[in-house]
């Protein structure tokens, strides 16, 4: 039997801009579904619609999700995959925001299981972003393939100079590195083409983006020194890891307590949470994992306090990872997205820590500050 050839049988190449593509999504769904819930609780849950007829907002969601993909499918532009990411992200928000009525048998929007599988869902979106992002070693197809992508942006005549320099590098690593006759040749004609005096290019200015990551490194330059940086992290690290242990002490109180059961039904009872004995184990699962994780906060705090700033960011960053993988899970089974604000600044805490690090733990950019 002769090999298969000629028939695609190839692994897949990541589409050139997948990172920011992808980013735009994962905004884009978290927002919708924050902003969905606020508004729904600010307005007191409208229906629209009238009668036996209410028309709910995952049909929306899946409105603009068949919108976003008709948008790429018929689309060439590549101007046009950024309205594709961002629709997608919003019709996935409206989607999976009424998942607790299907999974129920009586249509609960407020089923105690649909915040956590949001959240979840939106934590594997996260993940997948972060395997991109990471993306895979250069190879001779992905640089070719990128690089005719991008070379539509000469049909557009919309090309400009940062993307001519980009183009010019790809096509020439190409022409260095292929060993196909066909991929030099071919990457060695667009090399002469892209190069030529003639070509048209626009002048840009600078995006908001650009603009934004420029002032905001001034102003960390001029105003945030690293005793600064630290002390901030040091106090988002003790107040979540008090928080943190706050919601333990009713537990650890009713632990020592000589009657033990009535106290800590009476602190559960004071929480107001559990309604059945699997609610009960799931609650005490994460009270005291809350509370180990508010250990390791206040833990990582104390280390950096005193000047062991690698292993306390090291404690830090771990109970956060833990905090916003596992603790926060527990934590939307029972209080719904009452929390969606401390899980937003735990986020920002988390890149506080990272851009810390990289900032005055790396060597390669210390030596050049």
């Amino acid at each position: 039997m002769k090999p298969l050839t000629g028939l695609g049988l190839r692994k897949a190449i990541k589409r050139a801009d997948a990172e920011r593509l992808l980013l735009l999504m994962l905004l884009s769904f978290a927002a919708s579904v924050v902003l969905t819930r606020v508004y729904l609780q600010l307005t007191g849950y409208p229906q629209i619609g009238s009668g036996e007829l209410h028309i709910a907002h995952m049909l929306w969601g899946g409105l603009l999700l068949f919108i976003g993909a008709m948008l790429v499918l018929t689309l060439a532009n590549r101007r046009v995959l950024p309205v594709g990411a961002i629709l997608t992200g919003v019709g996935v928000g409206l989607f999976i925001d009424e998942v607790g009525k299907f999974i129920t048998k009586s249509n609960d929007y407020f089923y105690p299981l649909a915040a956590p599988i949001i959240y979840g869902f939106f934590l594997l979106t996260v993940w997948l972003y972060l395997q991109v992002r990471r993306g895979a070693a250069r190879d001779i197809r992905s640089e070719l393939s990128q690089a005719l992508e991008y070379l539509s942006e000469v049909v557009d005549d919309d090309m400009d100079v940062r993307e001519r320099a980009e183009i010019d590098e790809r096509l020439q690593r190409i022409v260095n590195r292929a060993t196909s006759p066909d991929h030099i040749q071919l990457a060695t004609i667009l090399l002469q083409f892209i190069r030529r005096d003639e070509l048209r290019l626009v002048q840009r200015p600078a995006s908001r983006r650009e603009r934004f990551l420029q002032q905001s490194q001034h102003f960390e330059v001029k105003y945030v020194s690293r005793r600064t940086a630290r002390a901030v992290i040091v106090i988002g690290l003790v107040a979540f890891g008090a928080l943190a242990i706050q919601d333990l002490l009713p537990v650890i109180r009713a632990i020592f307590s000589p009657d033990f059961a009535n106290e800590l039904g009476r602190a559960i009872a004071n929480a107001g949470l559990v309604r059945s004995v699997t609610g009960l184990l799931w609650y005490l699962a994460r009270q005291v994992l809350e509370g180990l994780v508010g250990l390791m906060l206040i833990g990582g705090a104390g280390l950096l306090l005193t000047n062991r700033e690698r292993i306390g960011l090291q404690a830090g960053y771990i109970g956060l990872v833990l905090h916003l993988l596992t603790v926060n899970l527990l934590v939307l089974y029972f209080d719904q997205f009452t929390t969606i604000l401390l899980t937003v600044l735990q986020f920002g805490l988390l890149l506080a820590m990272l851009r810390y690090r990289q900032r005055y733990l790396t060597p390669s950019l210390v030596r050049h500050q």
